[in-house]
């Protein structure tokens, strides 16, 4: 699954990945700060979910989260 975030350095980039490989499913979580993306190995979980987790994340840091 591939979403797009608007990741600006390292502190966003880890604080999206640590919340995102806590969901159930979830077997890697890749993200790349350059291009705002982030590669989500997993089973049983939508992309829609993964926003969802990321949406109080996303609206702390007013960075964007969302499905291309």
């Amino acid at each position: 699954v591939k979403l797009e975030v608007g990741m600006t350095c390292g502190g966003c980039s880890g604080a999206v990945e640590r919340i995102l490989s806590k969901m159930e499913g979830v077997s890697k979580v890749d993200a790349n700060i350059e291009e705002k993306t982030v590669i989500v190995t997993a089973e049983g979980v939508t992309a829609e979910e993964m926003v969802e987790k990321l949406s109080k994340w996303s609206a702390a840091s007013g960075k964007f989260v969302r499905v291309p």
